[in-house]
């Protein structure tokens, strides 16, 4: 008799003991969002290097949500710039999404205050010929006393919303070179803007122009904390 009932004691002791569903939406939204940003990387096309997965995932986190306030565009665009790399190193891709390609992986500049061949110090503040950190909208091209430039809008209060007050735009520029590294042992420097090679500026500002997402990426403990865009939950 006792040997009878064993099975159904273990099964309501298993009953007992199982973890709680967990019913909420907005767990559910989280775990999609972060499994299709996993999906959308290693569907990636590249010729070459990809950017790190955790940029990648921060990057898709902030155009999702960007997305989805319909202040991108319907160029499905993610420019992503990795400041923690080297000057020297490639560090700027642009992503057709649809495609599921990386078009362009090419060198970018930071500010002259910023640092030397390291990207470290960041502002929002005019005249500190800084780079500034977070997510930015594109505008309208314009030309200016680098040629063909293109506007930028930040998105996130304190950290790069006075991008246009500052003129942080993107240009080229003759010091974004192979040639410039091999001479001083790092990039050129802008005064804040993300300058790129001359080489391959008119292709790419006309592909980002009007309403393409550009993260910019530094691990600043103070941005990563405190940046909207990517602590949606707080």
């Amino acid at each position: 008799m006792t040997l009878s009932i064993l099975p159904f004691i273990t099964l309501i002791l298993s009953l007992t003991f199982l973890p709680p569903i967990n019913n909420s939406s907005n767990t559910d939204k989280v775990t999609f969002n972060e499994t299709e940003s996993i999906v959308v990387f290693n569907n990636l096309e590249s010729y070459s290097d990809k950017p790190d997965f955790v940029v990648f995932d921060k990057a898709w986190q902030g155009y999702t949500e960007l997305k989805k306030q319909l202040r991108v565009g319907n160029k499905n665009i993610l420019t992503i710039i990795d400041f923690s790399v080297s000057s020297k190193e490639k560090r700027m891709w642009v992503i057709d999404l649809e495609k599921e390609k990386i078009l362009y992986h090419i060198l970018v500049a930071h500010g002259k205050n910023t640092g030397e061949e390291f990207a470290q110090n960041f502002s929002n503040t005019p005249n500190t010929k800084m780079s500034s950190l977070g997510f930015f909208i594109t505008g309208n091209t314009y030309y200016g006393k680098h040629g063909l430039s293109l506007y930028l809008d930040g998105m996130e209060k304190e950290f790069n919303d006075n991008a246009r007050t500052r003129n942080i735009v993107i240009h080229g520029a003759e010091y974004v070179s192979s040639a410039y590294i091999k001479k001083y042992g790092r990039l050129g420097r802008s005064f804040g803007c993300p300058a790129i090679s001359i080489n391959k500026y008119k292709e790419v500002i006309h592909l980002l122009a009007n309403k393409t997402c550009l993260f910019i990426y530094f691990p600043e403990t103070n941005y990563l904390k405190h940046s909207t865009l990517l602590n949606l939950d707080a």
